[in-house]
């Protein structure tokens, strides 16, 4: 099979052409030569089947961060039949001397210069034949976001995984090393085939960052903006899960229990109680979480969080951080595993870790799922927002709290350099893209974790059968007279403890379990939960969520990432012993205060 490389710097638009060339259909594997991750996926070319292997944003071969040296090692290792090179139209001066650090590895090369719409918008000229004739390459002007040029990029693709060049590791070192005379083949080669205005005139982005950039209304905006985006998720997906509860509710009982009331009763239980009512309470909340997504998706995409970086960075400075930390504390919010991994753009060993020892505080999209769960069932419509506003500002203050405590074990001069993109609309597809991704890794997790986790959980409130269910003399009853005298000073009861055990694995057990402990799903079991729990009990327990063990994903990342099983055991013991102190202020504190 052809194997092409994609290379680019950061804020290219690699990842939107690597998405609409393969269609999204991209998995993550392990290569070898590297220790990371990186997402591939299969095409076909003319007659051919050739794998894309999207490599990590750089901006130089001949720097020092952990994503440079994947790419180094990478193109080592692996055997490359060609390369496609994605640059950013508007930034050419800035960005042909590492296409030409390309051009020098010798394989069939392709260069595509993205985003030629927005410069054609700010006057720029490219004329991509004379520079194609002066690199004696394919070069060829594009619009990843809107689909234009693709015709020619699949057609020269093709036509460069038929040349049967192959790097090997000699050509490779050569190619990585130092020429003094690239920039000013750089500076000929823009001289030659582009023509820009002397002065880019003033753009929307521009006048926009007069507001959001000001040194003293941009803070207080961020987070009034984000408050405003939790406000219009709830609200307006709150009647969305409502109707997939109800939904799997009619669909229980008016075709599954019928069809199953021949079964023993032990494998009833199991089939319904357990394994429906626990996956499809966690399902009800996909909506949700879907919404979410899409609007987080207008907020990374539009080059928002850039600007938040930068505004943070003096901040985050005196915690040892810098604005970078801060972009991968929001990454957190969908996922801690691909924040944690954005961190190899960092140089500084010291600035990773600490970095890494904070992303597990960010509040990810499977704690909310769990959330969701208890504010809905003990919150009016009114609070929730607020409710879960206040969360996001906790998980905020955990992570600056363990900087504080631990940024002089880490301490690290790197310089903080960042780019402010243009703002952007994300296209529909790209909203819709994101929207099926969150799907598909929601029945995934469902597939593995969620179900695998809801049988054990129903197994120990079940086992012995001969006592009653969910009662002290089953399994799950023993553990949690173990676990009592840990947790009842924080307010989390045998069930909850249970659920929070499982919830170590993945966070959307956590539901899940309580559907398989109490047999009940859907506005049935959040009726149950009200009775059972007052605010205090259930605030104390999501903040104990919040921050207590990330999910097993996170953990492995963390020991991969950090190279350090030290690092890993003492992420995981800081963050159990904050949780608890954390719960124990907050319940016995307002029990002090008569709630």
């Amino acid at each position: 099979m052809k194997r092409i490389a994609l290379l680019g710097m950061p804020n290219t638009g690699k990842s939107t052409f690597f998405n609409r060339l393969t269609g999204a259909s991209a998995r993550v594997g392990n290569w070898p030569g590297i220790t990371v991750d990186l997402l591939s996926a299969k095409i076909i070319l003319g007659n051919m089947v050739a794998q894309v292997v999207d490599l990590p944003g750089i901006y130089s071969f001949h720097g020092f961060s952990e994503d440079e040296k994947v790419v180094r090692d990478f193109l080592e290792s692996n055997p490359v039949d060609a390369v496609a090179i994605v640059l950013n139209a508007a930034q050419l001066d800035r960005q042909l001397p590492f296409a030409l650090q390309v051009v020098r590895l010798g394989l069939p090369t392709v260069l595509l210069l993205n985003m030629a719409d927005e410069a054609r918008h700010l006057g720029i000229n490219i004329d991509a034949r004379k520079m194609s004739e002066i690199l004696r390459i394919p070069v060829i002007l594009l619009s990843a976001k809107y689909g234009s040029g693709f015709q020619h990029v699949t057609q020269n693709l093709a036509r460069a995984i038929s040349a049967n060049v192959t790097a090997g590791a000699g050509d490779v070192e050569q190619a990585f090393a130092e020429d003094h005379q690239i920039e000013a083949k750089a500076a000929d080669l823009l001289s030659a085939a582009v023509r820009s205005p002397k002065q880019l005139p003033e753009n929307t982005s521009a006048r926009i960052d007069r507001v959001l950039l000001h040194p003293w209304l941009g803070l207080p905006l961020f987070f009034l903006l984000m408050f405003l985006l939790f406000q219009f998720i709830f609200t307006l997906g709150k009647p969305m899960q409502d109707g997939v509860a109800w939904a799997l509710t009619e669909l229980r009982t008016l075709w599954l229990e019928p069809l199953m009331a021949g079964l023993p009763a032990f494998a009833n239980g199991l089939l319904l109680d357990g394994i429906y009512s626990g996956v499809g309470t966690v399902a009800a909340f996909v909506p949700i979480i879907i919404l979410f997504f899409l609007v987080m998706t207008l907020v990374e995409d539009s080059g928002y969080l850039s600007r938040v970086a930068f505004l943070m960075d003096a901040l985050m400075a005196r915690l040892g951080l810098d604005g970078r930390s801060f972009v991968m504390l929001l990454m957190g919010f969908g996922c801690n595993v691909p924040a944690l991994m954005g961190t190899r753009v960092m140089r500084s060993r010291d600035l990773r870790l600490l970095t890494m020892l904070v992303i597990p505080f960010s509040l990810c999209s499977a704690r909310l799922q769990v959330f969701l769960f208890i504010t809905a069932a003990l919150f009016t419509v009114e609070t929730a927002p607020a409710v879960l506003f206040s969360l996001y500002l906790l998980s905020f203050t955990t992570a600056l709290l363990t900087a504080l405590a631990f940024k002089n074990r880490f301490v690290s001069n790197e310089p903080f350099v960042i780019e402010l993109p243009p703002y952007r609309l994300p296209t529909w597809r790209q909203i819709g893209l994101r929207g099926w991704h969150e799907v598909r890794h929601f029945l995934k997790r469902a597939s593995k974790f969620i179900t695998a986790g809801v049988v054990a959980v129903w197994l120990l409130t079940h086992i012995p059968t001969d006592v009653p269910a969910s009662s002290s003399e089953t399994l799950a009853g023993y553990i949690a007279a173990w676990m009592a005298p840990l947790l009842s000073p924080i307010g989390i009861d045998a069930q909850l403890s249970l659920a929070l055990i499982f919830g170590f694995v993945a966070k959307e057990i956590v539901v899940g379990s309580l559907a398989a402990i109490y047999g009940l799903e859907g506005d049935a079991l959040m009726g149950l939960m009200a009775q059972k729990l007052d605010w205090v009990q259930a605030y104390s327990f999501m903040l104990f969520t919040l921050i207590y063990l990330p999910c097993l994903s996170t953990v492995a990342t963390l020991r991969t990432e950090s190279k350090s099983r030290a690092f890993m055991l003492g992420s995981i013991l800081w963050s159990l012993l904050l949780a608890w102190l954390a719960s124990f202020a907050f319940y016995q504190g307002a029990r002090l205060f008569g709630f």
